[in-house]
């Protein structure tokens, strides 16, 4: 599933809802990440809920 997260380091492999955002194809999330700063786009997988409780998404691969 392709999608934009802001992210502040490239280390993480989980990402928390409220820093991602679902696009409808990978052309679209690039292009949406080119023109804004701190996001890049990314291939998930989720949601899922961690065990604190949070819905989560792991990162599949950058684009």
């Amino acid at each position: 599933m392709p999608a934009v997260i802001y992210k502040p380091s490239r280390r993480r492999k989980r990402f928390p809802d409220n820093c991602v955002t679902l696009m409808e194809s990978a052309k679209n999330a690039r292009k949406y990440a080119s023109e804004n700063e701190n996001y890049v786009a990314a291939t998930i997988l989720g949601p899922a809920r961690s065990s604190e409780g949070f819905m989560i998404y792991y990162l599949i691969d950058w684009l």
